[in-house]
Order: structure tokens, then sequence, then C-alpha cells
């Protein structure tokens, strides 16, 4: 049987959805590498719950979950369809990993989900489930939620984690127009392509206490989060592949990461 890789996803300002550049081409690239899955099961830092949360809708709306940008990017919409029968599938999992899922039929898309996925399927004609995180249940959690669903990737689930390598927007607005990537974001990621590549999987879960850094890339953990979810969903012994490497401004890393498991 055929297993999808997993993908993690730096994704930006979402400026991105107008131009995303380099880190659009990138996962252009990754879409055009796959067969086209079934469905897509997101997992974005921009919906944060107490409890594993899964989008419910047939008809999924475009949300705008930002201030300040230009009047362009209000108007775009990324209308792709849901599955109700994925969230089902996806909350039954989770229930018979002991968590406890709900389904929201009524959110839409942020832009941690949409963004990315505009690039990646232009056509919007693959439907879409979106997760929540849980930042106050940590690392393991979320390592956990990923390995619950890891079956999906049998079954023609493209499950992807979007979120940052570096988040750190103090340092982003302050360091604009900077000619230089600041140095603990270049250390950070080194630090994570290292470990990973290891299948030091411990080593990532305690990034707090190991990685250089590790404070100031992520001031707070909801946009780390989703590269556990796919890190789990992989399998048991993931292989880590960086497929994209770049940042954006000084402070963001925008790395993307491809998992699959080990033969």
């Amino acid at each position: 049987m055929t297993r999808l890789p997993t993908l993690f996803l730096s994704h930006g300002s979402p400026m991105h959805a107008v131009d995303a550049g380099g880190a659009g081409q990138a996962w252009r690239a990754l879409a055009d590498s796959l067969p086209k899955p079934r469905a897509i099961l997101i997992a974005s830092a921009h919906w944060e719950t107490a409890l594993p949360m899964l989008t419910g809708a047939a008809k999924l709306e475009t949300i705008h979950d930002f201030g300040g940008f230009p009047a362009e990017l209000y108007k775009i919409r990324y209308d792709a369809p849901g599955s109700p029968e994925l969230a089902n599938e996806a909350a039954a999992l989770l229930r018979a990993a002991d968590m406890t899922p709900s389904v929201n039929a009524c959110r839409g898309l942020d832009h941690g989900a949409w963004v990315p996925l505009k690039w990646m399927y232009p056509e919007r004609d693959v439907p879409v489930v979106q997760l929540s995180v849980q930042p106050h249940l940590g690392t393991a959690h979320h390592l956990a939620l990923g390995r619950a669903l890891a079956p999906l990737t049998q079954r023609d689930v493209l499950v992807i984690g979007s979120g940052h390598v570096t988040h750190n927007l103090r340092d982003w607005s302050t360091s604009r127009g900077a000619s230089a990537t600041l140095p603990y974001v270049t250390q950070f990621a080194g630090w994570l392509e290292q470990k990973l590549e290891a299948r030091d999987v411990e080593a990532v879960l305690g990034y707090r206490d190991q990685a250089p850094g590790a404070a100031r890339a992520h001031p707070t953990d909801e946009h780390f989060l989703p590269l556990f979810v796919a890190l789990g969903a992989a399998g048991p012994t993931p292989v880590a592949e960086r497929v994209y490497d770049a940042t954006e401004g000084a402070a963001l890393a925008m790395d993307a990461y491809r998992f699959t498991q080990a033969a």
C-alpha cells in the first residue's frame, strides 16, 4: 500500500498569497512531485484550541485573520471544498488514541492553511480539513496527534503542518530591510536540520532546552507545533529532507521539510 509523505511548511507573511516567490515555487514543486491526494489534512499554527478540533464544513470560508495589509490581499479567496467525511475519519483515529477531538462545522481556513495551498493546488479541487493546535499541551502531544493520524497517509490523504522554523515577529518587524539573517535564525534552523536528519526525535521534542537560540526563535510555541504533527504522521521512524531553505527578512526561517517513513 502506498504511503504519502508528510510535509512541514513555513508559511510566511500573508503577503505570500500575492507573491510567494521562491517559497511558492517550492510548494508547487512539492505538490507536483506527489500523486494528487483525495484530501488534505493541514494543521495550522493560527488555530489554537483547548482540545483537538477539525473543520467539518463541506464548504470552507476563507478567513483573513490579519490586519493592516494591502486591500488586494483581502480580495483573495481559496474556496476549496471541505470534507466532513475526512473530519470524522480523523476524529475517530484521535479518539482511538484516547484523545478528545471535536468537529467544527462552521470554521473555515486561516491563512496558515490557504496561503500555501493556494500555490500547491491552485485549482482548489482537493478537499481540505484543518486541524487546530493546543500550545498548552506541548510538543509530545502534537507528535502523538500526528502518530494517531498516520493511517491517513495510507488512505491517499496528504498531511501537512503549517507553521515556521523560526517565528519572532518582533525581530522580523525591527529588522526589516536588513540584508543579513540574524545569527540565531541560522543556528536554530541548522540545529533542527541536523537533529531531524539524525532522527533524534527526543532532541527536537526538547528543543526549548537543547536548541541554540530556542527562546528567541520561538517566543511562543504555536508556530513550531505543526512540525510535530507532520513528523508523527510520517510513521514511527521518519526520514527528514529539507526541501527549501530561505529566510523572510532577517528573522523568519522559511524552511520546508518532507517526511517519509524509513524502509
